[in-house]
């Protein structure tokens, strides 16, 4: 039977670059008007048992090729459920085989959280009682940039993800935070905490199978400084509803190609910075690796030097604008290597617990926030 490979669906990515017997050889297409690319996401019919090589012939120009060795593709035969798959990064190119008895498989770099999952979740999470939905404004391509707030108390909390919309764990992530935001479990947290959540802050890439950047081709989380409607309406449209209520305490939530961790960075660097406010950022992530086995805080990037943040990404800009605890969390595309799965390595699910785990540390220091 003829394989037949196709991504022209919701988040797919790939192009087929030829065929010699069973070994397939494809290219991951760069992110709408950039040079970015990372993120695939393809279906394959016709398998039928057949033991197929694939080979992303590009894969060493990619935007982060220093993430491939050691890394797993993810194979799914049902879209549920998303296994790592034998996988070899070697001469330039990523391989990996295909030895199932399904008709029809989906690979992906991670399990993908597609727009037709983020309307799901929309429309499950609007439902529930005590939660206030609003549309925040529109991406280049039109879409709504989806916003929700749940509790009453003082303290400002936000919580924002998939800037880089390849980075489809950080949507897993807030799948698992909003199902707890509005379960008896916060009721603690949300009585001293108003929490905005804003699941999808870049669904233009989303759709288009972008790696980082929106439809425009600009990398969101290099434009807080100064967000424009014709660059980065997604931007402009979240910090001005942040203006409107400050913020406290704020979690950007992201993937990261190439540390076999979960991780936090800070704003370390900032004109503003004391060592009273980064303290509290410190003992957020002491706190977290106390909670959970799938958190560390031994890997992570290096810090910025003193005066020396770059005020055009989000943590920083909200430590120094606000004066908030702002945090980058980075999940990994490999695994959490000290608690790691060797079926499924890093998921949606332990990215949903995660989610609860940062909840939870989150209201047991809420006061000194």
């Amino acid at each position: 039977m003829t394989l037949s490979i196709n991504s022209a669906f919701d988040g797919g990515n790939i192009r087929v670059i030829g065929q010699d017997g069973d070994r397939i050889d494809l290219e991951i297409v760069n992110d709408h008007l950039s040079d970015f690319y990372q993120w695939f996401y393809f279906r394959v019919a016709g398998l039928a048992g057949r033991q197929v090589t694939f080979r992303i012939v590009n894969a060493a120009g990619s935007a982060y090729p220093f993430g491939w060795p050691g890394y797993q593709a993810r194979v799914s035969t049902d879209r549920r459920q998303w296994r790592m798959i034998p996988t070899r990064y070697a001469h330039g190119a990523l391989e990996f085989d295909w030895t199932g008895d399904a008709q029809v498989a989906w690979f992906a770099y991670f399990a993908p959280y597609t727009m037709e999952m983020h309307a799901d979740l929309i429309a499950r999470i609007a439902a529930r009682p005590g939660v206030v939905h609003r549309e925040l404004g529109l991406s280049l391509d039109g879409q709504p940039i989806d916003y929700f707030r749940v509790g009453s108390g003082a303290r400002q909390v936000w919580l924002y993800a998939r800037q880089h919309p390849g980075e489809s764990m950080a949507e897993w992530w807030m799948d698992g935070a909003l199902d707890w935001l509005t379960s008896d479990a916060a009721r603690d947290l949300l009585a001293k905490a108003t929490v905005h959540v804003v699941p999808n802050m870049n669904p233009d890439g989303t759709r288009r199978g972008h790696l980082r950047t929106n439809a425009a081709g600009v990398n969101l989380n290099r434009e807080w400084h100064a967000p424009t409607a014709e660059r980065s309406p997604e931007v402009l449209c979240v910090l001005k509803a942040m203006d409107e209520t400050g913020v406290d305490f704020a979690i950007d939530v992201h993937g990261d190609e190439a540390i076999a961790a979960n991780f936090i960075a800070g704003f370390e660097g900032i004109p503003s910075w004391t060592d009273a406010h980064g303290e509290k950022f410190y003992e957020f992530g002491r706190r977290l690796a106390a909670a959970t086995p799938d958190f560390q805080t031994e890997k992570g990037y290096e810090k910025s030097a003193p005066g020396k943040a770059n005020l055009s990404m989000s943590t920083n800009q909200l430590a120094e604008r606000f004066g908030a605890v702002s945090v980058t969390l980075e999940m990994p595309f490999k695994d959490h290597a000290v608690n790691a799965d060797p079926v499924f390595g890093w998921s949606p699910e332990r990215s949903r617990g995660l989610a609860v785990s940062c909840l939870e540390t989150l209201a047991g220091m809420i006061d000194g926030i």
